[in-house]
């Protein structure tokens, strides 16, 4: 895959029903899922959808990297159009815009990276290189290896618990989180990056709850990124760390979020992340203003 590869414009349609959780905002996940969405229909107009690939190359299609930016609100009769822009080594860049009064508005800004996991040992791949597929050949993979990160290693026990800026919680990786019959798939870990946080929160004393009905505040996302390690596999529990390691400016926090499995007596990581948060206003003249948090709430995020 290299940087002469023609981009497309795809047009998305609508954001999700189930993404406007908050008033008619569409949520961050949400985003990620419409610039996955727009990644996979860039294959598909290859004729490479993951079915085919699948079927007849015996290949997974695996988003191993994504990282994002939230440039604007986005409603969720926001009709959204991706721009998709392939790089070199399984990357690409989407670009999530909407028209608005005759104007178009930039909504998301993101890059991921593909990669092709063998999930056929020996598929019948003499025919892949031709065609549409030429160059893609160097992001097949036997196992997901993200940047060309070393083989999976054993990590060290943890040393976190519930309080401070730190939070455990362990999940167990049914069917729905996997795809190709076995593994985690990225999207999964998005959920868990939203769902850690909203733990974290709770823990803290300030919920989405108290902070939507007593201040009027919800979380907002201003950029996130997610990157598998290595692969889990269902039915296996994922320890999942998260940590607040900033806070600025009294408006936005920054954290991370590891992932780890245990296999014979061995602690190994899966995936890693990175959130920028801020608190959103949903009610009053400040509606979808960027709040600056008092001092309760600093309190509870650790601010000493």
């Amino acid at each position: 895959m290299t940087r002469q590869m023609p981009s497309l414009t795809i047009d998305l349609g609508f954001p999700r029903f189930g993404g406007a959780n908050i008033r008619t905002w569409i949520g961050f996940k949400h985003l990620f899922s419409l610039a996955e969405e727009a990644v996979l229909i860039w294959f598909r107009e290859k004729a490479l959808g993951p079915q085919r690939l699948y079927h007849d190359f015996g290949l997974g299609l695996d988003i191993v990297q994504a990282s994002g930016q939230c440039l604007a609100a986005v409603e969720i009769d926001d009709r959204v159009a991706a721009e998709v822009a392939p790089q070199e080594a399984g990357y690409f860049v989407v670009r999530l815009v909407a028209e608005r009064a005759g104007k178009v508005t930039n909504l998301f800004r993101g890059r991921i990276r593909i990669e092709l996991v063998r999930e056929v040992p020996g598929g019948p791949l003499t025919a892949f290189a031709d065609g549409p597929a030429r160059g893609m050949e160097t992001i097949i993979v036997d196992r997901i290896r993200p940047n060309g990160a070393a083989p999976m290693s054993e990590v060290k026990e943890p040393d976190i618990g519930v309080g401070g800026n730190a939070f455990r919680w362990d999940w167990r990786a049914r069917y729905f989180h996997c795809h190709y019959s076995r593994r985690v798939q990225h999207s999964s870990y998005v959920l868990a990056l939203e769902e850690v946080v909203e733990r974290f929160l709770a823990g803290r004393g300030i919920s989405v709850g108290r902070m939507l009905e007593e201040k009027g505040l919800i979380p907002v996302v201003s950029r996130a990124r997610i990157d598998l390690c290595a692969d889990a596999f269902m039915e296996e529990t994922i320890e999942t760390e998260f940590r607040l390691t900033d806070i600025l400016r009294d408006r936005a926090w920054e954290a991370e979020m590891s992932c780890y499995v245990r296999r014979a007596g061995g602690r190994f990581e899966t995936a890693r992340a990175g959130i920028l948060h801020a608190y959103a206003h949903v009610r009053g003249p400040a509606i979808g203003r960027v709040a600056e948090l008092d001092q309760e709430t600093l309190a509870a995020l650790g601010r000493k």
